[in-house]
C-alpha cells in the first residue's frame, strides 16, 4: 500500500490551496465536494496511485487545511483548479470530482475547453432545483437559522444552462446512486446534453457511500480512465450491488 503523501500547498487564483499528491504516471486531478476535504477521496487516491497515476487531490478554497472565507461561488473555485493545473504544469489531465467536484470540473472545462482529457463527475447538479426538495428545505431551514457561507452556496449556485454542456467535446463518465439526492432526471439532463457521455447508475447507493471509503468509484475511475475499458464506450450503464455492470443502451 502506498502511504499517504504529506500536505502541500500552492497560491493559484488569489487563494492558498493544501493538497496532496501520490503515484507517478499520467495525472489525475481529484476535487471533493461541499464542506469536505480531499481526504473523503482518500480511498481512489490509493486506488489510481496503485493503477499507475500521478494524483493530485486539493483542498479546494475555504475547505479543510484552507483558510474560510466569507462567500463562494463555483466559477471561482473552477478558476482555481484550471490554476492550478497551470501552475503546476500538468498536460490535460484526467479528472474526478464528487458532488461540487463535478460541477467544478463542468465549469473548467466550459471556460477553457480542452484543458482536460478526460472527465469523470458523480452527484452532479446544474442548479439547485436539480437536487432532492426535501433536503433543499431542511438546509435551507437551517441557514436561516445559522447562515453558512457554503450552505448559501449550494442553495443559490449553480446556474448551467444545459445546452451549454454539449459545448465539452471530451468524454464524460456521469455517476449516481440509485438513492441519490441529486434528481434523476437532473442526471439525464446533464448526460442527454453531454456530446459524448456515458451514465452509471449505482444501485443501492446514495450520494457518497459508493465512494467514500468504497472501492466502487475507483474501479469505475480506472476503468474510464483507460483505453479500452467498458465505459470507453458511450451510453447509460447499471452497475448492481454484487458488481455486474450492465449496458442498457
Amino acid at each position: 500500500m502506498i502511504r499517504y503523501p504529506a500536505d502541500q500547498m500552492i497560491k493559484v487564483n488569489g487563494v492558498e490551496l493544501h493538497y496532496a499528491v501520490s503515484g507517478k504516471g499520467r495525472p489525475v486531478l481529484l476535487v471533493h465536494g461541499n464542506g469536505e476535504t480531499h481526504h473523503l477521496l482518500e480511498t481512489e487516491i490509493f486506488q489510481l496511485s496503485e493503477a499507475g497515476y500521478q494524483v493530485y487531490a486539493p483542498d479546494s478554497r475555504g475547505h479543510g487545511a484552507n483558510e474560510p472565507l466569507t462567500e463562494y461561488h463555483y466559477t471561482d473555485m473552477a478558476e482555481d483548479m484550471f490554476c492550478f493545473i497551470q501552475e503546476l504544469g500538468l498536460k490535460k489531465p484526467l479528472y474526478f470530482g464528487h458532488s461540487d467536484g463535478g460541477i467544478i470540473g463542468l465549469l473548467l472545462e466550459l471556460k477553457h475547453p480542452g484543458a482536460l482529457e478526460k472527465m469523470a463527475i458523480s452527484g452532479t447538479n446544474l442548479s439547485p432545483e436539480g437536487i432532492d426538495p426535501g433536503f433543499l428545505k431542511e438546509f435551507g431551514e437551517l441557514n436561516l437559522e445559522k447562515p453558512d457561507p457554503l450552505l448559501t452556496l449550494m442553495l443559490t449556485e449553480p446556474r448551467i444552462e444545459p445546452e451549454k454542456l454539449k459545448n465539452i467535446a471530451i468524454p464524460v463518465l456521469v455517476t449516481v446512486g440509485s438513492k441519490d439526492l441529486i434528481l434523476p432526471e437532473e442526471t439525464g439532463k446533464i448526460a442527454e446534453n453531454l456530446s459524448d457521455a456515458r451514465t452509471v447508475v449505482v444501485e443501492e447507493a446514495d450520494h457518497g457511500s459508493y465512494i467514500q471509503g468504497s472501492p466502487i468509484m475507483g474501479r469505475m475511475l480506472i476503468d474510464f480512465f483507460g483505453d479500452d475499458g467498458l465505459l470507453s464506450a458511450s451510453g447509460r450503464y447499471r452497475l448492481l450491488p454484487d458488481g455486474t455492470m450492465i449496458r442498457e443502451a
